[in-house]
């Protein structure tokens, strides 16, 4: 593999060649490319509104990106020209920038990334062009969302139920990220006055959430849902925020404090073993489910993505290949000359 010259070029050199690669091991970015960097990840956060957990997974991306430039010697963003960029993204695979290899889907993210960061120096006069415009990310196997079935759902639900304020917590819990398809952080992220339960004019149980980019959008709540959480918040949420200083958020710790992702992450992960669904389950199999089982029962598309708040449909349609192949396998197991 070739990577970048130990001595910069000027702003605009001609091209040079390509000398070893930067031994491995952690390297600080320069105070230069760290500045730059900063400066971009400000922009991403004021002016393009990206939420928290996107913003630290550009932070962590980057900060590989600078380590890898320091260590070959590039002290300043103009320095780095797209032979740079290049051999980056293919140490990404290997691992030869000193980091743990990277799958293709992992690769192609970090690359979006540095992509966007030298579009953004090139666009503030930092650098006097784009090196990275003609890199691109490595090819990443389609990968279908994982679900689980209906009845493995119920099954979740049920064993989540006890008459605890804990238990009546992580029923209501489950069966809201089930109803809603509600990203984990956002669940957390919810204050009581979020929901609306009843209303003046009838109109179903609904809550605000507010997904990536801070986008709010009204998730209607289904029936069971509603019920499970009616229920913890007169049974329960009383004897837990009693225990804490006081908060708004609805779902709470044993503590009285707003409950974190990891520990809604555990909870779902003992019910699912005490259901013995014998796979992984995450917050997240039960967003991917929702959508799936929505999809599977006739929703739209449109719909569906508005519910899950994707900003392109794009990003929804994957769903409509996991139900796809459900229908393949059924036709070949059903129909009598499916198969000859």
């Amino acid at each position: 593999m070739t990577v970048p010259p130990l001595q910069a070029p000027d702003p605009a050199p001609a091209a040079a060649p390509v000398s070893p690669a930067p031994a491995a091991g952690p390297a600080e970015p320069p105070p230069a490319v760290a500045r730059g960097v900063e400066d971009y990840l400000r922009h991403l956060a004021v002016e393009r509104g990206l939420a928290a957990n996107t913003l630290a997974a550009y932070r962590r991306d980057l900060a590989r990106y600078g380590a890898y430039l320091g260590a070959a010697g590039l002290t300043s963003p103009a320095h780095v020209q797209r032979q740079h960029v290049g051999a980056f993204a293919q140490a990404l695979r290997d691992g030869a920038d000193g980091g743990s290899p990277l799958t293709a889907r992992s690769a192609a993210r970090t690359v979006v990334a540095v992509r966007g960061l030298h579009r953004f120096w090139a666009l503030e006069g930092t650098t006097p062009n784009d090196p990275a415009v003609d890199v691109h990310p490595p090819l990443a196997g389609q990968r279908l969302p994982k679900a689980i079935t209906v009845h493995e759902v119920t099954r979740i639900l049920e064993a989540a139920a006890a008459d605890t304020p804990s238990g009546l917590r992580d029923r209501a819990l489950l069966e809201f990220l089930y109803a809603t398809g509600a990203r984990i952080s956002e669940a957390v992220g919810l204050d009581v006055d979020d929901l609306r339960l009843d209303s003046a004019d009838g109109g179903p149980p609904v809550v605000r959430l507010f997904g990536k980019g801070s986008k709010e959008r009204l998730v209607p709540i289904g029936s069971f849902a509603a019920r499970a959480l009616s229920a913890y918040l007169v049974r329960a949420r009383p004897t837990l925020v009693s225990k804490g200083r006081g908060t708004p958020a609805l779902f709470l710790n044993a503590r009285g404090g707003r409950l974190s992702r990891q520990s809604a992450w555990t909870i779902l992960k003992d019910v699912a073993e005490k259901a013995q669904i014998g796979r992984d389950v995450s917050p997240h199999t039960l967003r991917h489910s929702f959508a799936t089982h929505l999809l599977e029962g006739g929703a739209d598309v449109r719909v569906v993505q508005e519910l899950l708040g994707h900003a392109s449909v794009t990003t929804t349609q994957v769903y409509t290949l996991v139900t796809a192949d459900t229908l393949r396998e059924v036709y070949a197991a059903a129909h009598p000359r499916a198969r000859g």
